[in-house]
């Protein structure tokens, strides 16, 4: 009988201790998971920022891809701010957050893919170091937030919400992820390898004119429209290096097909490579343009300055 009062005594001893735990709750999910959130928010704002200084360095002036910078910038601090705010007791809404912005980084990643592989609403992008930067950030805040997504947390939230996954599912959500952060690391990678400097602008041999949306203008021998740069000067190219990559310098003999009216010369560019230029402006022609009687650099505001159209006149 006196080892039944002892283990009576122990367990009248221990029953306030479970008690207080009972009222406790579950478990705080500890340091990994708060590393995981500070980790994942402090990516997806990483982008962001990227982003918002592209757009407002000239992205803003590019049509319909202007509009997509702002939204992404939005979305990345807003899903930033949710990830980080919405407290752990809500197991539930911080597992949507993370979901999210997961989500958002590999849409994010996709566009850019698609810009370099085949051009987006009229523009192509090229390899640059803010692009392979952001690409970057997009893949490890998608492996880290969907991480944290399928972190463990209690069992229901403050609101009552069942928030466990059953370990099945979690493995499988897990290689899942895995395999789309590996995929998406390759195919990121083939397309900064594949996408390059941009090509210089198909010149060939002399100057020549089209009219296009009613406006006559000079092109290169191939058909593409030439834009002059405001910053430029009548001896030098204020355009390099991203900015080059954009607007590929217009290069070939000083020579114009007959009809061509003004006069056509050449400049050094700083590597010692002759640029065409007309009526003193230094020629560029502009990626975006994917075929002969496109106009889509004119009046974009990029680099630090407007770009024109060239307007074929004396």
């Amino acid at each position: 009988m006196a080892w039944r009062d002892t283990t009576t005594r122990r367990e009248t001893m221990r029953a306030p201790a479970r008690a207080a735990a009972d009222q406790a709750g579950p478990p705080a999910r500890g340091w990994p998971t708060v590393l995981l959130r500070v980790t994942g928010a402090g990516l997806l704002i990483a982008t962001g920022a990227i982003h918002l200084d592209l757009y407002l360095t000239g992205y803003r002036s590019i049509p319909v891809i202007g509009w997509l910078f702002l939204l992404q910038v939005i979305a990345a601090f807003g899903l930033a701010l949710a990830v980080l705010a919405i407290p752990s007791r809500l197991a539930a809404a911080s597992r949507l957050a993370a979901v999210a912005g997961a989500g958002f980084a590999l849409a994010t990643l996709a566009g850019y893919l698609l810009s370099v592989w085949i051009g987006l609403f009229g523009f192509t992008e090229v390899r640059t170091t803010a692009g392979v930067a952001a690409g970057l950030l997009e893949v490890a805040a998608f492996a880290v937030l969907a991480a944290l997504a399928l972190a463990p947390v209690p069992a229901n939230d403050a609101a009552g919400f069942p928030a466990q996954i059953p370990p099945a599912i979690t493995r499988a959500a897990g290689l899942t992820a895995t395999g789309l952060a590996l995929v998406a690391l390759v195919l990121f990678g083939l397309a900064v390898a594949g996408a390059g400097a941009a090509a210089p602008a198909p010149a060939g041999t002399g100057l020549q004119t089209a009219t296009i949306g009613g406006t006559k203008v000079v092109t290169n021998a191939k058909g593409f429209t030439l834009y002059w740069f405001a910053p430029d000067t009548p001896a030098a190219s204020k355009c390099y290096g991203s900015c080059a990559q954009y607007w590929p310098p217009a290069t070939g003999t000083a020579t114009a097909s007959p009809g061509v009216p003004g006069k056509v010369g050449t400049i050094k560019r700083s590597d010692g490579s002759p640029q065409l230029t007309y009526n003193g402006h230094p020629l560029y022609a502009y990626i975006g343009d994917s075929a002969p009687g496109q106009a889509r650099g004119n009046n974009l505001n990029l680099y630090g300055g407007l770009w024109h159209e060239m307007r074929a006149s004396r």
